[in-house]
């Protein structure tokens, strides 16, 4: 298995999280340089009753921290959902290097669905992969969003 597609198992383990929690299962790890995972977070709105703990923000604040610098620009973000207009922007106000993700967001996807926010002339511009897992990325929010309506 290449490295990419072993992050977004790891980002999956996060969602899987998320679901269990009756959170709209979104999951992401942060790795450094060196590939280390350096910060894991998953989808905490309702839990924490803050429209800001998206999966990407919660794992953002961690390796920051754990970085002891906002510059996270030799880090990777791996993220089971096409990142938001709100994630897009944190990802380019943190320097995060690259950023590879699994299912499109038809409705509030800010890489390339609705908006593509990294092609606009911002002070940084992160490299983007997309389509990781998508399936099994799918699957899991299909999933939630059955259970949530029956």
């Amino acid at each position: 298995m290449l490295f990419d597609e072993e992050m977004m198992l790891k980002a999956l383990e996060q969602a899987e999280k998320a679901f269990e929690l009756g959170e709209c299962p979104v999951g992401a790890v942060i790795t450094d340089k060196n590939g280390e995972i350096i910060a894991e977070g998953y989808n905490r709105r309702e839990t924490d009753n803050s429209p800001t703990a998206h999966a990407e923000i919660i794992a953002i604040e961690s390796a920051a921290k754990k970085l002891g610098s906002w510059r996270l620009s030799e880090c990777t973000l791996y993220v089971t959902l096409e990142p938001c207009p709100m994630c897009a922007g944190a990802i380019i106000n943190s320097r995060i290097k690259r950023v590879v993700y699994g299912a499109f967001d038809e409705k509030g996807g800010a890489c390339s669905s609705v908006i593509n926010l990294f092609e606009l002339p911002f002070n940084h511009s992160p490299m983007v992969r997309s389509r990781i897992l998508e399936k099994e990325c799918s699957e899991i929010l299909t999933k939630f969003f059955q259970a949530l309506r029956k």
